[in-house]
């Protein structure tokens, strides 16, 4: 199947599109990669919509205008692929993987009750974006591995084991969005994700916060500071670093500890620094958890290009860290390519989350497909 791939992920900076050849076991021909940047007003309202999600309605104007805008993004996004993909002499994609914007995480975590019931909300028209492409389209990949008692996320390990097939195992793949997730590969296909912890998300809200700007560029804000050992040491204290996998995070979980650690007092250099030191502190404690250590960590996202962020990681694990691209792979387009091979998973009934990747009972297939694929 040709595909079209697209991944809006919690750094809220923009729509990635990838067309992938793939069955959704196999990755064949790769074609056009791009990314698409949110316009600073749809980035401002996105970010602000996060605050509101958990009780905002689901007619409210704000959220519906928020959604359209989004989606619009998408089809242009998918539509420029597509493009490209014709002047490349590459066959026309068929499906679209739309995974949409994550506003609310809220899977079963530990202590919740005997009743509660998991939640995960992705904004995005899916009929609108099918409408606008003239094509099939894949999309809700979450929701029903949240019902079953999963975490919903992460879901591209999976796609990960398909890149990684002739690679040297163990292998750890990290990506660091504005929430880490990270893939262990076992010699014997075992898989074990989960989330690590914040990433750039709350470094992003920091340099606007501090100095106006989108995010920390090259690392320089991070780089002219000096991690703070009070604030990382209660940051380090808390108890989602030593709970068990699986586990998952919404963009915003660390928030709260940020204030209390009082992360916020800091120089905007020094918080900085603090906020890379601590997004690889996460990393190291979530090492802990695998079965045995990896050869390389290869890492995705738009973690690998703040070289505060690499730095950081390298002095605090034990193995070689490289980005994906050492591997052969495309470090801004992986997540859209995964779901890409999700969305061919998807239209083939194959599942897409297992249980050492968002903890559910058995392995669950998931998403749903709009159009003529199914």
């Amino acid at each position: 199947m040709r595909i079209v791939g697209l991944m809006s992920g919690t750094s809220l900076d923009g729509v990635d599109a990838a067309w992938v050849e793939t069955d959704g076991e196999r990755v064949g021909q790769m074609g056009p990669t791009l990314t698409l940047p949110y316009e600073p007003a749809l980035r401002r309202d996105l970010r602000r919509l996060l605050e509101l999600a958990p009780t905002i309605a689901a007619e409210d104007p704000f959220l519906i205008s928020c959604t359209a805008r989004l989606t619009d993004r998408h089809a242009e996004a998918v539509n420029r692929i597509a493009a490209e993909a014709a002047r490349a002499g590459l066959p026309e994609a068929e499906l679209v993987g739309f995974h949409g914007q994550t506003i609310l995480h809220r899977p079963i975590r530990p202590g919740d009750g005997v009743n509660a019931r998991g939640y995960t909300w992705q904004i995005g028209d899916a009929r609108a974006l099918a409408q606008s492409t003239g094509l099939s389209v894949a999309y809700d990949f979450r929701t029903t591995d949240v019902e079953a008692g999963g975490q919903g996320a992460p879901l591209v390990p999976i796609a990960h084991a398909a890149f990684a097939a002739g690679l040297p195992k163990p292998l750890a793949v990290l990506n660091l969005g504005g929430v880490g997730n990270v893939t262990w590969l076992g010699p014997d296909g075992d898989l074990l994700a989960f989330d690590t912890g914040p990433a750039n998300g709350p470094l992003d809200d920091w340099a606007k916060r501090s100095l106006g700007r989108d995010y920390d560029k090259d690392g320089n804000l991070a780089l002219a500071g000096q991690a703070d050992g009070a604030v990382l040491g209660r940051l380090m204290a808390h108890p989602y670093l030593a709970q068990k996998p699986p586990k998952s995070l919404d963009r915003l979980d660390f928030d709260r500890a940020l204030r209390e650690a009082g992360a916020h007092n800091l120089s905007p250099q020094d918080g900085a620094a603090t906020l890379v030191t601590f997004a690889a502190v996460c990393v190291a404690a979530a090492a802990r958890h695998f079965p045995e250590p990896p050869l390389q960590w290869l890492v995705a996202g738009g973690g690998r290009r703040n070289p505060a962020m690499m730095r950081a990681l390298a002095a605090t694990l034990s193995e070689p860290v490289r980005p994906v691209e050492v591997a052969g792979w495309n470090g801004d387009a992986l997540e859209a390519q995964s779901f890409a091979i999700l969305a061919a998973r998807t239209a083939r009934g194959l599942p897409i989350s297992f249980p050492g990747t968002t903890g559910v009972s058995r392995p669950m297939r998931g998403g749903l497909v709009l159009g003529g694929l199914l």
